[in-house]
């Protein structure tokens, strides 16, 4: 195959890295990846002519039964709550193919991993639509606004029972993940009595029709010492308390760099880099465009396996697989529960898997299964248009791949007489299932 130029493969994967998938048309008009990403973290995500295309569903959660409902009126209940979350989640993936710039939906699928929070526990998509809303427009700002906004979140708050945790019941699940998962990383900087202390401080919040509410008379306002803070702590000095400690900065700039950058962890000089961006005003805008345009970043290849969303997604992008239809968008929505990645269902608090895990011989029969079907509905135009001698270099600039390695060239060349094959195997190689 004709390799593309090294700034052309630079540029493929600083798109890749913050989209989902890149064909060959988008990096082609994209001459400076530092603009590009500052632009497209500035922007207003819901003035894309996909967001605006794709506006996110009302929810009015339903009536739940009493408690002398009948066996059909708890089933009918229940019916209803999970199709307004399939409503939910067909709409995020509709959005994700749709926008023309697909950084923020990237970077709010990102937050979604890192404040990972599931509607098998939570079950209201209203309170589910609602925390997507937050990590989609605070999700480039201060960590510490966006960091606030998910402790008092009622999906979070339902997700880690802090509606539950009162003055006279503390509930610790809320204040522990905050600071192992969220802020500071496992016993990073903190210790058992500051997580007892820390939900003292977050007690008295609860949830009203849907919305967070502090009542004052569940808040345990007594004095705390909290990571060497003393006072009548709530809910926001817990938050400033907690990323005023040096460890988080590192931890958060760590943990953004492992899900945009590599599944390696970055090297001290290129975390330092990365922390400073970052900086004393949390600027999660400067640290991201910092970790994709880092050195360290653009000098690397193929370090990151791709998780299904980020595959499927592209390449229902690139190939224009249509999503119209009811049928169309619960097919990919099928496929990625198969695999393991279904938005707005991470496994636990931690998120998601990455890496290799995502690689096993029963995944990628999937992948392969399920991309041969929607390829049906697929414009294999720029493929088949070409000649065949052309198709193998075709199918890469169609699915923003500079080379192909001897070993792919090679396999792909078997499918040259047969567009929908080409690409079937094409989405599936080592070239594009990493970046």
């Amino acid at each position: 195959m004709a390799s593309q130029s090294a700034q052309w493969m630079r540029t493929a994967r600083v798109l890749r890295r913050s989209g989902f998938g890149a064909s060959g048309p988008e990096v082609d008009a994209v001459s400076d990846p530092a603009a590009y990403l500052r632009a497209a973290i500035a922007a207003d995500p819901e003035a894309d002519p996909g967001a605006r295309a794709t506006p996110m569903p009302q929810f009015a959660p339903p009536n739940p039964p009493g408690r002398k409902a009948t066996t059909a009126q708890r089933r009918s209940y229940n019916t209803e709550l999970t199709a307004q979350l399939n409503e939910l989640t067909v709409w995020w993936l509709r959005r994700m193919v749709a926008v023309r710039v697909p950084v923020r939906e990237k970077l709010t699928l990102l937050w979604h991993n890192h404040f990972a929070t599931s509607a098998v526990k939570v079950r209201s998509a209203a309170e589910m639509a609602g925390q997507n809303r937050t990590l989609r427009s605070m999700g480039v700002g201060d960590f510490s606004a966006l960091a606030y906004a998910m402790l008092t979140d009622p999906a979070m708050l339902r997700w880690l029972d802090g509606q539950t945790n009162t003055a006279k019941a503390p509930n610790e699940n809320l204040s522990r993940e905050f600071m192992e998962l969220f802020a500071l990383g496992h016993g990073n900087g903190y210790t058992e009595t500051d997580v007892r202390q820390g939900a003292r401080a977050l007690t008295g919040w609860t949830i009203t029709n849907g919305a967070a509410v502090f009542v004052p008379k569940r808040h345990d306002a007594g004095s705390k010492t909290f990571l060497g803070v003393t006072g009548p702590l709530g809910a926001r000095e817990f938050c400033d308390a907690v990323l005023a400690r040096p460890e988080s900065a590192r931890y958060v700039a760590g943990r953004m760099w492992g899900q945009l950058a590599s599944d390696d962890p970055p090297s001290e000089a290129a975390l330092g880099r990365v922390t400073a961006a970052y900086g004393p005003g949390r600027a999660l805008g400067a640290m991201i465009t910092a970790i994709l345009t880092d050195p360290e970043f653009t000098g690397a290849r193929d370090t990151v396996v791709h998780a299904p969303v980020e595959w499927l997604i592209g390449a229902v992008r690139a190939l224009r697989v249509p999503m119209n239809t009811d049928a169309q968008a619960h097919r990919v929505m099928g496929v990625l529960r198969t695999l393991g990645q279904l938005p707005f269902y991470p496994p636990n608090v931690g998120g998601w898997s990455s890496g290799q895990a995502w690689m096993s011989t029963a995944a990628a029969q999937t992948r392969l299964t399920a991309i041969t079907v929607l390829l049906k509905g697929a414009d294999l135009s720029a493929i088949s248009s070409a000649s065949s001698a052309d198709r193998v270099d075709a199918a890469g600039h169609l699915l923003g791949v500079g080379a192909w390695s001897d070993r792919s060239a090679k396999v792909l060349r078997t499918a040259v007489g047969n567009p929908a094959r080409l690409a079937a195997i094409a989405v599936n190689t080592p070239e594009y299932l990493t970046s």
